[in-house]
């Protein structure tokens, strides 16, 4: 059964207890991310004119912050693999919102998004703050798309981006769409550049369903981010870094985009993927 965006999330009530972890978790991560947020932006000023597209000291900021919202949450997060040190992108399966402090708390990358969401109160300021590339999915642009590629990779810029193209519940991977992997293929980055491809595996909280971090489709963030901060301990999140793929050893972004979705979904858990399954087979009934 392909993916369908539209399946319903499975209702939580948060109780008193879980109430009472929204408001003290709440609070401590408004302070950790605006106020981190403030010192990056004060940062930036002195980083802007004198290193242009390169960023030195921000960057780690921005790793402190997604580091501990993860202690903040309760949740553990664990890393295997080497980090990428050679010059390229890193891409991922999507699961939740959480992704971004999840590949952000290791390595030091900066994600593609689409354009509404630099349009999107609070989350669209961060986003900005933190060098997201913005991009609009209109074939018209592919070539202005593929030039501001090319100056953030040659900058040095590790862009990180979800060729799913959506997210889903966090228990299969989705075929990987190839057509941001072109711009890897220009003649002055194809010799030069790898793509890392990063599994992202979440583990629900004790007596939640195996899809609790989740966030899909038509799903609305607020409901979604207070059952997050409501959730007991248990939860966590781990990141498998897998062998960096050499463009110049692929024929074309088809043939990388393939490579890249077998090694994401080869550190995918088969409990996970047989849950999965059995979702699926539910809703086929």
């Amino acid at each position: 059964m392909s993916w369908d965006a539209s399946r319903a999330p499975d209702e939580t009530n948060i109780t008193l207890a879980g109430w009472l972890r929204v408001i003290l978790r709440a609070a401590a991560l408004i302070v950790l991310v605006f106020g981190g947020l403030l010192v990056l932006l004060a940062l930036r000023l002195f980083e802007r004119p004198l290193y242009g597209l390169h960023r030195p000291w921000t960057p780690y900021i921005t790793q402190f912050v997604c580091r501990m919202a993860f202690v903040i949450l309760g949740m553990k997060h664990s890393a295997t693999g080497r980090q990428m040190k050679e010059a390229g992108a890193v891409v991922a399966n999507h699961a939740s919102w959480l992704d971004i402090f999840t590949l952000n708390a290791r390595k030091r990358v900066y994600f593609v998004s689409k354009s509404e969401v630099a349009k999107w109160p609070g989350i669209g300021w961060l986003a900005r703050a933190t060098g997201t590339v913005f991009i609009n999915r209109d074939r018209r642009e592919a070539r202005a798309q593929q030039e501001v590629f090319e100056a953030r990779l040659l900058a040095g810029h590790k862009l990180l981006f979800f060729p799913e193209g959506t997210s889903t519940d966090g228990l299969r991977v989705l075929p990987f769409k190839p057509t941001l992997f072109q711009a890897f293929f220009a003649d002055s980055l194809r010799e030069r550049l790898f793509v890392q491809p990063v599994s992202v595996v979440y583990r629900a909280p004790a007596g939640a369903t195996v899809r609790f971090y989740g966030w899909w489709g038509d799903m609305e963030f607020g409901p979604h981010l207070l059952k997050t901060l409501a959730a007991g301990h248990g939860g966590s999140v781990s990141v498998t870094y897998h062998a960096p793929l050499r463009v110049a050893d692929f024929a074309d972004r088809k043939a990388l985009a393939r490579a890249a979705e077998d090694a994401v979904r080869s550190a995918m858990p088969a409990g996970l993927i047989a849950a999965g399954e059995a979702y699926d087979a539910a809703l086929e009934a």
